[in-house]
């Protein structure tokens, strides 16, 4: 192979400069090229082919991936098979390969039309890959973005991924990148009780890691089953990323998630899905609005959700709605934060107190202590108090598996 890597580097430019379609049939384009002097744009790991083409050599590769792993507007999946990668499997994760499937919807086996690769759901009743859905692979690529939440489920994905391949020994490569609320390290840390698909590592819910510094936390930790460690290489970004690093993200990591505003609030407000008040599932604004027929009439904003594309069954479907328009930001507003101030207003308020939690409001919270510190009315500053030490535990842990500076 001439110089393998220079070949496929040189196609894989070639197939963005000549428009070659994405999966999804968009054409593809080059970033722009920055100005002689200026400083060269952020590259995801995924574009860093010359270090992670040598490990798929020769082996049988499958691809952990949905709408978010791309090159420039090509689909990873697209970009590998045109350089001759011999992929073998691709893992659907919530939401599809695609990213087209609603909140919660069962995700089926099936093949991806274009390549013709098998895809094969993790996320339905089969979360963690079996012995079966990886006896034709050798290397796992992992290439999802992240909002940098415990409880979004990609970093479930991750963990279980990790896992069988550790129990399997089969190698996983993660491409690295940005996380968009990189600068937030918060939160109460989860208690084991509390395990689940939205939460199965002892993290607080701004975890403040990259997928990749994660992943070697995970190994680093001995979190996977049985305390193993799963062969990993993880492929860093390149372009001076730092976790004050500002990323609006170009692609929606999940058909609720299709703002930047929505994703910067989406650590605070997603705590209401464990409450009677929606936060929005059924509008054009979703993680943007919040609000609930239980709240006052005499709330600034209204809104009535409905089934749409990403909530074919939004909670409170069709009843009016009471609450706060957030999309624009309050003056003097943090550009990202994480803040009890809306859930503790909203309790406080609320014209059904009784009802306001649901046994989901834990798993999210990732400890019982918040909702009985809520109803006893504690201050937001006494709650946050209450989870230092451990979160202080945590920041220490993290240091270890950095791979960018904080700022």
């Amino acid at each position: 192979m001439m110089t393998r890597i220079s070949f496929v580097l040189g196609l894989g430019l070639a197939l963005a400069a000549a428009g070659a379609c994405g999966s999804a049939g968009a054409p593809t384009t080059l970033l722009p090229t920055p100005p002689v002097g200026a400083q060269a744009p952020l590259q995801m790991g995924a574009a860093q082919l010359k270090a992670y083409l040598p490990l798929l050599k020769n082996k049988r590769v499958g691809l952990v991936v949905n709408q978010t792993s791309r090159l420039g507007s090509t689909y990873l999946v697209d970009t590998l098979k045109a350089l001759h990668v011999n992929l073998t499997a691709i893992f659907a994760p919530e939401h599809g390969f695609r990213g087209e499937a609603a909140d919660g919807a069962t995700i089926t086996d099936g093949r991806d039309a274009r390549t013709g690769v098998p895809v094969r759901s993790v996320y339905g009743k089969t979360k963690k890959p079996t012995p079966e859905m990886l006896a034709d692979v050798d290397v796992l690529v992992f290439d999802i973005q992240d909002v940098g939440t415990r409880f979004y489920t990609f970093i479930s994905t991750l963990h279980y991924v990790m896992e069988a391949a550790a129990e399997q020994g089969k190698t996983v490569v993660v491409l690295d990148r940005p996380n968009p609320n990189g600068m937030l390290v918060d939160g109460p840390v989860l208690e084991a009780k509390y395990r689940s698909f939205v939460g199965l590592d002892p993290l607080p819910i701004c975890h403040g890691l990259t997928v990749g510094e994660l992943a070697q936390m995970l190994n680093g930790e001995k979190w996977l089953a049985g305390g193993r460690q799963c062969a990993l290489k993880v492929i860093p970004m390149a372009g001076g990323y730092t976790h004050a690093t500002p990323y609006p993200l170009p692609v929606r990591p999940s058909p609720n998630l299709p703002t930047a505003r929505a994703v910067a609030l989406y650590p605070s407000v997603c705590l209401f899905e464990g409450t009677n008040v929606s936060v929005g599932r059924g509008t054009d604004r979703p993680f943007e609005v919040i609000g609930g027929p239980t709240q006052p009439a005499t709330r600034p904003y209204q809104f009535t959700p409905r089934p749409n594309a990403g909530s074919p069954t939004p909670p409170l479907n069709g009843q009016l709605c009471y609450g706060l328009d957030l999309h624009q930001p309050a003056a003097q507003e943090p550009a990202q934060a994480f803040t009890l101030k809306y859930l503790l207003d909203f309790y406080q308020q609320s014209t059904d107190k009784a009802h306001f939690f649901s046994k989901y409001f834990e798993e999210l919270a990732g400890t019982d202590s918040l909702r009985a510190q809520v109803l006893a009315g504690r201050s937001e500053a006494s709650i946050r108090a209450s989870w230092e030490p451990k979160l202080g535990q945590f920041k220490a842990r993290r240091r270890k598996y950095l791979l960018y500076p904080e700022r």
